[in-house]
């Protein structure tokens, strides 16, 4: 097709992961395997705080909600790329694209929000444990504003995008307009949305570092420490592979390779969480083995 302008798109092509045919089957198992344990784990996650009364405490409520997070953010890429893969379709509505798009940024910002929340919370118990009860008894418009700014931007015929859902930057990367303004709206809302929660993820552990410094026996402090442990390996997780990929140059964003490295944090994270928080934390293993224990 020769490239032109055209303001009355009314589909994209999803190019996905690989256009070789041989491994469609493997990607088509792999990622329906990802998916499924995503959801079963964090459902249990969610299933196990519920059902157990000694988990009634803000940190498993946080905890759950991240998990429902996490099942929101994967349902919003994986299976409309399974579909794909199975019908051997790469068609994506306009309207599915945007609508995508607009749950993929609400759950990624939710997951961020709550990560920090989190923080701030394992702060509070270990720095003010006596006052925890006390302290610990926004409405997210990113998701919509940034949708929404994509609304008017016309594009090209050429409506192929390299990547196996409708991320913010490839759609930008294929409108034929100036989006001067949407890439200010990228960076500034990234560093408010990302940078902001990062900012207090690392204020709140720099201050349980030295809380945890003055704790004077060996084993308060790893036992301190521990708790922190799990929250640390998801932030890691989810921050370096999200921020790297949307605060790298715009030519990374349109390369294949953005597309694979796009799988860390919008499948890989979501289904280690339930295997991190629960593999540390004798509390929640016990109240999982309750839960099948009644169900039996």
């Amino acid at each position: 097709m020769k490239p032109g302008n055209d303001t009355r798109i009314s589909e994209f092509l999803l190019l996905g992961l690989s256009a070789e045919p041989e491994l469609q089957p493997f990607f088509l198992g792999l990622f329906l395997s990802m998916y499924l344990v995503t959801v079963l784990g964090n459902l249990l996650m969610i299933l196990a705080t519920i059902s157990d009364s000694h988990l009634h405490t803000p940190m498993y409520f946080f905890l759950s909600n991240l998990s429902f997070a996490d099942i929101g953010f994967v349902s919003t890429t994986v299976p409309k790329m399974l579909v794909n893969i199975q019908t051997q379709s790469r068609v994506i509505t306009y309207a599915g694209c945007i609508t995508q798009m607009c749950f993929f940024l609400l759950f990624a910002v939710l997951d961020s929000l709550l990560l920090a929340v989190m923080a701030y919370d394992r702060f509070v118990a270990i720095c003010h444990p006596l006052y925890y009860t006390i302290i610990m008894n926004p409405h997210v418009l990113n998701s919509l504003l940034q949708s929404l700014m994509v609304l008017p931007l016309p594009f090209y015929t050429d409506i192929a995008i390299p990547h196996f859902f409708c991320e913010l930057n490839q759609i930008i990367c294929i409108a034929c307009s100036a989006t001067f303004l949407n890439d200010i709206m990228i960076y500034c809302t990234t560093v408010l949305l990302g940078g902001g929660p990062l900012t207090g993820i690392l204020y709140s552990y720099s201050k349980i570092v030295s809380s945890i410094r003055a704790i004077s026996s060996a084993q308060g402090k790893y036992k301190a420490f521990s708790t922190c442990a799990s929250h640390l390996s998801v932030v890691s997780l989810f921050y370096g592979t999200s921020l790297g990929m949307y605060l790298s140059s715009a030519a990374t964003h349109n390369s294949p390779s953005s597309a694979t490295a796009s799988v860390m944090y919008t499948v890989v994270t979501p289904m280690l969480n339930p295997f991190i928080y629960s593999l540390r934390n004798k509390d929640l293993k016990d109240a999982l083995k309750h839960f099948f224990r009644r169900k039996q």
